[in-house]
């Protein structure tokens, strides 16, 4: 297993558009109103395939000088600031929450990740079985694998899906539990992890 990081903290240029409505009396944007179209901007964008997910706006660099733009009526800024970002990495372990279990395997979800899948042959000694009315994946030890738990899995594949049918700008993860302490974390209810 490498040992990578997927959190990092970056340094990213790029343009805010304001709208005029947003000029105070003296006809000057404030600084509020940047930061604030920045913020809109992230979270439309949501990930890049270069930086991963946007989780936070760190520090403000700088603000440039505003500029009209003709066409949209719009005042344009460059802003430089530093942001925390989330990009998925071959063989990182990660813990996702099961959310969609179906006879071929599960579907996890782990911070803004929402399409990890394990499939059923990369759950070594779990079989799949129906529990009273629910599915689940089951091994000898009885550990289970059922909606709400808590798994721990190493990545082993990452594509990244600009657009694709419902799925846009998002990463979509293979995920395994072939290797030493991967697996059930805790039972739906447990309260002995917090995430």
């Amino acid at each position: 297993m490498q040992i990578t990081n997927m959190f990092r903290e970056m340094e990213i240029r790029g343009r805010v558009a304001i709208p005029t409505k947003s000029l105070d009396r003296n006809g000057v944007v404030p600084q509020s109103s940047v930061v604030t179209g920045l913020l809109k901007e992230l979270l439309l964008i949501k990930s890049t395939e270069e930086h991963g997910y946007f989780l936070a706006i760190t520090e403000l660099k700088s603000i440039g000088n505003g500029e009209f733009e003709d066409e949209s009526g719009d005042v344009l800024f460059s802003v430089a600031f530093h942001c925390r970002t989330f990009l998925p990495v071959n063989g990182e372990i990660m813990l996702g929450v099961v959310h969609k279990i179906h006879r071929r395997g599960v579907f996890l979800r782990c911070g803004p990740m929402k399409y990890i899948y394990l499939s059923a042959q990369k759950m070594p000694n779990f079989y799949y079985a129906q529990w009273k009315t629910r599915e689940i994946f089951i091994n000898d030890d009885h550990s289970r694998i059922e909606n709400d738990v808590v798994i721990r899995f190493v990545v082993f594949a990452v594509r990244w899906r600009k657009k694709h049918w419902d799925i846009e700008r998002d990463f979509m993860i293979l995920a395994s539990l072939e290797g030493d302490c991967l697996g059930p974390v805790s039972l739906p209810g447990s309260d002995e992890l917090e995430l």
